[in-house]
């Protein structure tokens, strides 16, 4: 199952229940925090953009998405180098979800550019986690995104995320709420997979 959603709508958060909730998952964020711990990758970026993005050898997310947001051709290299490897870590992911026993509830990859990059297809089903803008601006601004339209604007809306996806996810509530509202995505997806 692929989740995903905009910028501060909760996807981390849904991700997290879903777990609790039985699935096994994995964030492709997460998996491109530890890339760049890699030494290519690490060296790849500084080679692109200068010593700066890895102060002390050490990749600075912030410095990485200033300099990919710059300018087109700078996103479009950043994903080219990211994406083959993310993609390999889900496949390696979804292939361990589909060898475990007892086979988990379900394997849920959290990826916020799931439809940008083409990638719904590769799923049995899609979540889209969404959020009432003024909820998702205050989250993205504690976390320090102060370029949360620039960044926005590089994605398609909520809206369109919520049309695309196979379920579509309102996280207006608490956590709780959230929880049970994602239960009952899982039902009803287990139960069109015939598990």
């Amino acid at each position: 199952m692929g989740l995903t959603g905009g910028l501060g709508a909760g996807k981390s958060t849904a991700l997290a229940a879903l777990q609790r909730l039985g699935a096994v998952t994995l964030s492709t964020d997460a998996v491109v925090h530890e890339l760049y711990a890699d030494d290519e990758v690490r060296d790849l970026v500084v080679q692109r953009w200068g010593p700066e993005v890895a102060p002390d050898g050490v990749v600075d997310r912030q410095a990485v998405a200033r300099a990919a947001f710059a300018a087109p051709e700078e996103r479009q290299w950043l994903e080219q180098l990211l994406w083959p490897r993310v993609g390999a870590r889900v496949v390696a992911f979804r292939q361990a979800a589909q060898d475990a026993d007892p086979p988990p509830v379900a394997a849920v990859v959290e990826t916020p550019l799931l439809f940008e990059a083409g990638m719904e297809g590769a799923y049995d089903a899609t979540v889209a986690i969404t959020a009432p803008e003024e909820v998702r601006a205050a989250r993205a601004a504690a976390r320090g995104h102060a370029a949360v339209d620039e960044r926005a604007s590089r994605q398609l809306t909520q809206e369109e995320k919520a049309a695309r996806a196979t379920h579509h996810v309102v996280n207006d509530g608490d956590v709780a709420q959230l929880e049970d509202r994602l239960a009952a995505v899982l039902a009803a997806v287990t139960a069109a997979s015939g598990a």
